[in-house]
């Protein structure tokens, strides 16, 4: 197959909240590539990945250290799916948080079995920073940027609490102490938040809560190998495609405690004439936040059959070329 890039197409993989217990059953039925992708990645971490991921329960599945390895390996089955598949290729990828790393992986930069041991030691080092039950989330609704932020700076009262996830207008994720996120959440239902809803994580993400892991986990990122990416990949931190493999590491391990900044990303990309973005790995999450972010762009979640064959169907339509 002749690979050819297509200025006008982006692919974007997700990160921890889009798993799900039984995900990409159906692609595994059809493709054998994700069963190769997940034996690779069960052999680097000591035990089966993909029973975990078909049976569950879905408390283990959800633990960090297991949805981080189970995110990556996904996104790069469906990847590999894709390039067996399909001769296009993107003219960029990006990833929300932990689809940073796929992003990396696929675009040639990180070896894959050694991004599946490095995100599990990132999931260590995160549960490790924060004791259990004293970090919280919340996703603000209905809110603008400042308005979540000036929240976070009344309720604060000595403890964190941030805006972490820029996700799409009028969606922004806060994190930091259980206590001052729920003032946050009080202070943001009382000046009109639609909506402000506690999420079901025990890791208080992109939050300054999580420098230790950050200073623990830029260990194990020196020792890794990487290389340039072949596809260039814009980072969390700063919507930016970096030049070194230096600023890349520096970027990843400031992605732990500084916010995904996922609207000037998608801005970015579209701004670089992308046209088509799809998103690769299980559930819809990204081409939602997507479409929201940028009415003109085609999204399209490409993590089971149907949205595959969407995808190619599209991309052949469109002749993109």
């Amino acid at each position: 197959m002749s690979e050819q890039t297509i200025n006008s197409l982006a692919v974007v993989f997700p990160g921890q909240g889009s798993q799900s217990v039984g995900m990409l059953s159906d692609l595994a039925n059809a493709y054998p590539v994700v069963d190769k992708t997940f034996a690779e990645a069960s052999a680097a971490l000591g035990y089966d990945l993909w029973q975990r991921v078909q049976q569950g329960p879905e408390e283990l599945l959800n633990q960090t250290t297991c949805t981080q390895p189970a995110m990556l390996a996904a996104g790069v089955a469906v990847w590999r799916i894709w390039t067996e598949q399909s001769e296009c290729r993107p003219a960029i990828m990006a990833g929300h948080s932990l689809g940073e790393y796929t992003a990396l992986v696929c675009a040639g930069a990180m070896d894959f079995t050694d991004a599946i041991s490095l995100v599990e030691k990132r999931g260590h080092a995160m549960q490790n920073a924060v004791p259990e039950g004293s970090g919280a989330m919340a996703a603000i609704l209905g809110l603008s940027d400042e308005q979540v932020s000036e929240c976070c700076d009344q309720a604060a009262h000595g403890e964190i609490v941030s805006a972490v996830n820029f996700n799409s207008p009028g969606q922004v994720v806060i994190a930091g102490n259980v206590r001052a996120v729920e003032r946050a959440m009080a202070l943001a239902r009382e000046v009109g938040a639609k909506r402000a809803l506690a999420l079901p994580v025990s890791v208080p993400s992109h939050c300054e809560l999580m420098k230790p892991a950050a200073q623990q986990f830029a260990a194990s990122l020196e020792k890794t190998d990487l290389q340039l990416p072949a596809i260039p990949v814009i980072q969390n931190t700063d919507a930016m495609a970096h030049q070194t493999t230096d600023a890349i590491r520096q970027a990843l391990a400031e992605q732990l405690y500084r916010p995904v900044r996922w609207v000037d990303t998608i801005q970015h990309m579209s701004n670089r004439g992308s046209r088509v973005v799809l998103e690769m790995g299980p559930g819809k999450v990204l081409a939602g936040l997507n479409k929201r972010i940028d009415k003109s762009l085609t999204s399209i979640a490409a993590g089971d059959s149907a949205g595959l064959q969407k995808a190619l169907d599209s991309l052949s339509a469109a002749n993109t070329v």
